[in-house]
């Protein structure tokens, strides 16, 4: 579906219970693609960019907010289908490639689920830190969540690409599970620092999209952490 002009949220393989969101960005013949979900979605990331009227071989960069397997999951098949770089932060990017292994979730059914599941290591060809651009795409470096988790914010659209740092129910927002978080100071020093951004649309890795005044609703939870 198109969420505002140009941002898609593409459609998951079905059977993925992790419900990961994942965003196709649309600027004229190039297209961003941001997160991956888990293995197994390539295939249907790439029809529906061919439903929009798009080619794989448009997906320029395969942005990654953070290295857990519900995002970067199908990286690797991804960047093989469409030829796209991958970008993900400096450290992040050691997670990515396989350079280092997954540290073990706090919580045990996903500790349980993440040994099932094994990811496919790709190669990280932009490394990402905060204030660096992609097409119109500003990183925000959010370190909590995972040590590099990063937001994307798109000025242009007045749209924020939280990743995990963020998540919207569809009545409130708040921060990531404690059970899914690297550390949790860090979280809320981060939502602090998303606080202080302007958009109207707040894109989450997980949950439902916030449109109208959505910085408003996350200066709020900022004020509430004090």
């Amino acid at each position: 579906m198109e969420i505002v002009e140009g941002i898609h949220r593409a459609d998951e393989a079905s059977g993925n219970m992790a419900h990961s969101n994942i965003y196709v960005l649309v600027n004229g013949d190039e297209l961003v693609v941001v997160d991956t979900g888990t293995p197994g979605n390539a295939k249907k990331i790439v029809e529906y960019i061919q439903k929009i009227g798009h080619q794989p071989s448009e997906v320029s960069t395969i942005v990654l907010t953070h290295y857990h397997m519900d995002h970067s999951g199908s990286a690797k098949d991804l960047k093989e289908l469409t030829g796209a770089k991958v970008a993900a932060s400096a450290e992040d990017a050691e997670y990515i490639t396989g350079q280092k292994p997954y540290p073990k979730p706090k919580n045990l059914l996903m500790r349980a689920a993440s040994s099932l599941i094994k990811v496919t290591p790709v190669q990280v060809d932009l490394s990402l830190k905060d204030g660096d651009t992609i097409g119109n795409l500003t990183v925000i470096h959010t370190p909590g969540h995972t040590p590099g988790s990063i937001a994307l914010l798109d000025a242009q659209r007045k749209a924020l690409f939280a990743g995990d740092t963020l998540r919207f129910d569809g009545s409130k927002v708040t921060g990531a599970p404690e059970q899914f978080t690297w550390d949790e100071v860090k979280e809320k020093e981060s939502i602090q620092k998303i606080s202080a951004l302007d958009f109207d649309v707040m894109l989450p890795g997980h949950g439902e999209f916030l449109k109208g005044n959505a910085s408003t609703a996350v200066k709020e939870l900022a004020k509430s952490m004090k």
